[in-house]
């Protein structure tokens, strides 16, 4: 069976058998689609796949300190922005 790696709320890795359901970057701390435009550049210019991460719910990405992504995720990048 094959088993993803996960950041859970902790910020710390686990193993799942289930994937990731949002993607994220472990240096700027911040997570969206796995199909978002910005993150797919990065990817394809290379850099990027090293410092990836991958939640199983957008809830623990916000436990573990991650913003959203204000291309892919714009509503709740202006949400986040707004909340003192």
């Amino acid at each position: 069976m094959r088993t993803y790696q996960l950041l859970g709320a902790d910020g710390r890795p686990y193993r799942s058998p289930t994937p990731g359901a949002w993607g994220g970057h472990r240096r700027t701390k911040i997570y969206g689609r796995l199909n978002c435009p910005s993150a797919l550049r990065a990817l394809s210019r290379g850099h990027y796949a090293a410092h990836r991460v991958f939640f199983p719910d957008e809830r623990t990405a916000v436990a573990a300190g991650y913003r959203p992504c204000a291309v892919c995720c714009p509503e709740r990048y202006a949400r986040w922005k707004a909340t003192p």
